[in-house]
C-alpha cells in the first residue's frame, strides 16, 4: 500500500494557499485527510480540492492533531505563533513565510538546488523568498559548471507577491485609469497601474530594502557559499503574477554561452526560451501557471571577462511559493 499523509494548509483562503490546494490536486499528492485552516472570519466557508468541498476551520494551537505535513502560508506572524504547536503535534511544517528562513538550524530549500538539506530538519523547513527561488533555479546549473563569485540582479516583481489584495489593487487601478479616473493607492504607497516603483519593503540602514537583503542572505545560505557577492535591485511592475529578473553573473572560470545553454538544457525545473531570430525570450505571460522557470537572453557580459547575462521569469505563486512547498513535501513521499 502506498504511503498517504494527513495534510493541513494554513492560510488556505489566501492567494498562495489556494495555489497550494490546486497543486496538491494537480500533482495527485497522496492526501488521506485534508484540513483547511484560516482565520475565524473564514471558518465555515468551503473550498474545492480533490473533487469535493472542504470546510475551512479556524486556526488554533489545537488544529494539528494527527497532521503529518502542515503547509503554512499565512504570514510570518502566524507562522511564529502556530508552527511550534504543529511540530509538537508531530507535523512537518513547510513554511512559506520569512519567519524561519535565516534561523541557522532550519533548512532553506529549493528542491532543484539543495534537496538534501530538507532531510536535516528539526520539524520546520523554510520556503525561500520567491525572487531567490526563481533566480537560483536558473543559476545552480551554471554554478555547478563554474562557481559564481558575483551576482547583479534586477527584479521585475508582480502584484501577486503582495497577495490577493495586491492583485486586486492592480486590476482596479488599471480599470480606473482606463476609465479616466485616478489610480488611488491603498495596498501600495504609490499608483501601481502603468507605473513601477522600488519594492515596497522597508529600506534598511545600508540603503537596500528588506526584499533585496533576503536575496543576499538566502542565496548564501541555500548555496552554502558565504563568499557569493549579491547586488540586487527589486522593483514592483504592473504584472499580475509572474516575476522576472535580469541577472549578470561573474564566475571563477569563463564559460561560453554554449556551455551555459547546455547546462541549463538538462537542468531540472528549467525551460529555455532563447530564440534570438524571433526576439522571443522569457515573458511573464508565458510563465504564468508553469512549474518551471523560463530562462533566456543568454549572452556574454561585455563588461566582465568571466561574465554571463541572462533573463528569467517564474510564476511567483507557483515556483515562487506553492509549487516549491509541495515539491518539498514530495521529497518525503
Amino acid at each position: 500500500m502506498s504511503k498517504s499523509f494527513n495534510v493541513a494548509v494554513v492560510g488556505a483562503t489566501g492567494a498562495v494557499g489556494r495555489e497550494m490546494l490546486k497543486t496538491l490536486e494537480k500533482r495527485d499528492f497522496p492526501v488521506k485527510e485534508l484540513r483547511l485552516l484560516a482565520s475565524s472570519r473564514s471558518a465555515g466557508k468551503t473550498l474545492p480540492c480533490f473533487g469535493k468541498e472542504h470546510t475551512i476551520q479556524e486556526l488554533t494551537t489545537e488544529s494539528f492533531k494527527g497532521i503529518d505535513i502542515a503547509l503554512f502560508s499565512a504570514g510570518a506572524s502566524r507562522s511564529r505563533e502556530f508552527a511550534d504547536a504543529a511540530v509538537k503535534s508531530g507535523a512537518l511544517v513547510i513554511d512559506n513565510s520569512s519567519a524561519f528562513r535565516m534561523v541557522p538550524d532550519v533548512p532553506l530549500v529549493v528542491p532543484e538546488v539543495n534537496p538534501e538539506d530538507a532531510f536535516k530538519h528539526k520539524g520546520i523547513i523554510a520556503n525561500p523568498n520567491c525572487t531567490t527561488i526563481i533566480m537560483l533555479v536558473a543559476l545552480k546549473p551554471l554554478y555547478d559548471v563554474s562557481p559564481i563569485k558575483r551576482i547583479i540582479v534586477s527584479t521585475y516583481q508582480s502584484a501577486s507577491g503582495a497577495g490577493a489584495k495586491g492583485m486586486q489593487e492592480l486590476e482596479q487601478q488599471t480599470a480606473d485609469v482606463l476609465a479616466g479616473k485616478p489610480a488611488v493607492p491603498q495596498v501600495f504607497s504609490f499608483p501601481y497601474a502603468f507605473n513601477l516603483f522600488s519594492h515596497n519593503s522597508t529600506i534598511t540602514e545600508n540603503g537596500y530594502n528588506e526584499e533585496e537583503m533576503k536575496m543576499v542572505n538566502e542565496t548564501r545560505k541555500i548555496m552554502h557559499d558565504a563568499d557569493i557577492q549579491v547586488c540586487p535591485t527589486c522593483v514592483r511592475v504592473p504584472v499580475l503574477r509572474s516575476h522576472a529578473e535580469s541577472i549578470q553573473i561573474e564566475q571563477v572560470r569563463k564559460i561560453s554561452v554554449e556551455e551555459a545553454r547546455a547546462a541549463l538544457a538538462k537542468a531540472p525545473g528549467v525551460t529555455i526560451v532563447d530564440d534570438r531570430a524571433a526576439n522571443h525570450f522569457p515573458m511573464p505571460c508565458e510563465s504564468n501557471d508553469q512549474y518551471n522557470v523560463l530562462v533566456g537572453r543568454l549572452r556574454d557580459d561585455l563588461s566582465c571577462p568571466n561574465g554571463i547575462a541572462l533573463f528569467v521569469c517564474g510564476d511567483q505563486l507557483l515556483k515562487g511559493a506553492a509549487w516549491n512547498a509541495v515539491q518539498i513535501a514530495e521529497l518525503f513521499k
